[in-house]
């Protein structure tokens, strides 16, 4: 029985570099940082100062103030990008398919926001002053059920939390999902709203986050590593089985041809030694999609900007692409969105398959003084123009998470985006 082909009709994400889609890659193509200083909270006891927000988001205009109240703000991204991405499939939900219609959105962190501001609220008030909306905001289930409730999807529904693996790993299953038949079309993808004092500090504790306080713009750097630089968003994608998007003449955007994950066994925040998971994750996606490491014209890296991952990572690719690694071009574009973390893995899949859109390839920024360790093509500094097919698009998270996507064109005889 021939595998069925999950398919892209819609995409929308929330990032620092834009409140769409669109936004979002023309900072990329341009090569602009979304890394500022931090104006959410007063960051000057902290050892890192900076950023990458969401700036001008406005949940009240989509949600009401009432819903928008119970709603943390990571399920608030998430449902303002469901329905950007909604819009763009002109996928309605009603009776007649709502049955068929799931959500796989997950996240690394979750409430965390409404957890530490409910639990402030207890100290200095007490018990009975706590919000009967905080359980159900602070979960990492929030958002994929408010996504449901808000656009009636009665399918398969579920959280993925697999760290900063999260949003690649709730596509890949959702392709699963739609690939065993459970389910005609998938919501999918991840959502993180941490940007808070106690994650800064914890991750500062950890010696993970660049402390570049003079200069903000370029502390992501990727390969070149100084610390990952903390960011938050949401990515969503709306997947289709290729024959159900035809039926509804929908247009296509490109296609998950490919899905691996694997975990390395190793250690809680390190990557294993070698990129040996990294590594086997990758090459069986491509053995998923049924491709040769040469058929991949583009690498979306995890590229986190830390001393550990990226030397990881480049050994990884060279493991799985062999003669290969020198020559497919890759880029980190957390050099300018900084970590998205749970979010991370989803808005790079939307990236991947702008890219191929637009033809065009997003750069590594800051790259200027290049790791001995990390040697490869990484698109240093400035978008290339070029034609792709297939992208890969990586991600890894702490517990030992590796997900992989190939995201390729659309299906030759589809309708072309």
């Amino acid at each position: 029985m021939a595998r069925v082909g999950v398919v892209v009709t819609g995409l929308g994400c929330i990032t620092p570099l834009g409140l769409d889609v669109a936004g979002t890659w023309a900072a990329l193509a341009e090569g602009r940082s979304g890394v500022a200083p931090i104006t959410s909270f007063d960051a000057s006891p902290f050892e890192t100062r900076f950023a990458a927000e969401v700036k001008g988001f406005e949940p009240e205009a989509l949600l009401g103030r009432r819903l928008a109240r119970r709603m943390d703000r990571f399920t608030q991204f998430a449902a303002a990008a469901t329905q950007q991405a909604l819009a763009q499939a002109g996928l309605t939900i009603d009776a007649r398919n709502r049955d068929r219609v799931g959500v796989i959105v997950g996240t690394g962190i979750g409430g965390i926001a409404t957890l530490i501001e409910e639990g402030e609220r207890m100290r200095s008030a007490g018990p009975r002053r706590v919000s009967p909306f905080m359980v159900p905001m602070m979960l990492p289930d929030g958002a994929a059920g408010q996504i449901a409730i808000l656009f009636g999807a009665r399918g398969p529904n579920m959280a993925v939390v697999t760290a900063c693996a999260t949003g690649a790993n709730a596509i890949g299953e959702a392709v699963e999902i739609i690939r065993r038949g459970a389910a005609d079309a998938m919501i999918a993808g991840g959502a993180e709203a941490a940007i808070l004092p106690l994650t800064l500090a914890g991750f500062n504790v950890m010696d993970a986050i660049s402390r570049r306080n003079d200069d903000p713009a370029s502390a992501s750097r990727p390969f070149d590593r100084d610390g990952f630089v903390m960011g938050e968003g949401a990515g969503i994608v709306i997947l289709e089985s290729y024959e159900h998007a035809l039926r509804r003449g929908a247009v296509i955007l490109g296609e998950v041809s490919g899905y691996a994950s694997t975990n390395d066994a190793y250690h809680l925040s390190a990557p294993a030694e070698n990129g040996a998971g990294a590594a086997l994750c990758m090459t069986l996606a491509l053995e998923d999609a049924g491709l040769k490491p040469e058929a991949i014209g583009y690498i979306n890296a995890h590229g986190t900007s830390t001393r550990l991952n990226d030397a990881s990572e480049t050994a990884a690719i060279k493991t799985a692409f062999g003669d290969h690694a020198g020559r497919v071009p890759i880029s980190s574009t957390k050099s300018m969105t900084g970590h998205l973390l749970g979010a991370a893995g989803a808005v790079e899949a939307i990236i991947c398959l702008e890219a191929m859109r637009h033809t065009l390839l997003p750069p590594t920024l800051n790259y200027k003084t290049p790791d001995p360790a990390c040697d490869l093509d990484y698109i240093p500094n400035a978008a290339r123009p070029a034609a792709v097919e297939h992208c890969l698009s990586n991600s890894f998270g702490f517990g030992g998470h590796n997900a992989c996507l190939i995201l390729s064109q659309a299906p030759r005889n589809g309708r072309p985006a």
